[in-house]
């Protein structure tokens, strides 16, 4: 059984393609790029040191401004992400042979995050399963499996060489003459996922 799972190479989603297989899913991990930056590269490797196959799917250059707009209209980047990712959802699930979907989005989560009508909403549409390993997982227990598997890296999220919808964002933005830290916060703390701790991601 196939699940396309996106990913960004942090420690949620890492933790979700981690339950994901554990529980008998052939794991196919995608990250979503614009084109802009070569920043989905960071993804891979961290997907190839976890030992997942891994792809791109690049969409339209014109979700990514539109998302831009948003930002700037809104003075701050929770609509924006909401829609990337709603957007970068629906383009997984159009794919002709996908039949299961996924994300790393957890039970704290405010955004990104789809509510049940939109769940409903976008299995009926594109007749998938979309799954959830972290739903039902807070903060403190996903920061204590994570802790348990992986070598992770955390820093500023300026500061951070990774592969989420953000790192485009804030590019778009400062070519648009916006500095980025006007619209997302100033001290963000992201993750991204290095390799296995001890191994025991082969367990």
């Amino acid at each position: 059984m196939e699940v396309y799972h996106l990913y960004s190479g942090g420690k949620d989603s890492s933790l979700a393609a981690y339950i994901l297989r554990k529980i008998g899913y052939e794991v196919k991990l995608i990250t979503i790029n614009f084109g802009i930056l070569d920043s989905w590269k960071y993804a891979k490797e961290t997907a190839e040191a976890l030992g997942f196959s891994h792809e791109v799917i690049f969409l339209d250059r014109g979700i990514l401004e539109e998302a831009a707009e948003m930002c700037i209209r809104d003075s701050h980047p929770s609509n924006a992400i909401q829609f990337i990712h709603e957007k970068a959802l629906e383009e997984v699930a159009k794919l002709r042979h996908v039949e299961r979907i996924s994300d790393g989005t957890r039970r704290d989560d405010r955004v990104p995050f789809l509510d049940q009508r939109k769940t409903r909403s976008l299995e009926d549409r594109f007749n998938v399963q979309y799954i959830r390993p972290l739903l039902g997982l807070g903060y403190r227990t996903i920061r204590e499996l994570t802790d348990k598997l992986f070598v992770v890296e955390l820093k500023e999220s300026e500061k951070l060489e990774k592969s989420d919808y953000e790192v485009e964002l804030r590019y778009l933005l400062r070519e648009k003459g916006i500095d980025p830290l006007t619209i997302f916060p100033k001290k963000h703390l992201q993750s991204r996922v290095l390799g296995w701790k001890k191994e025991k991601g082969h367990l």
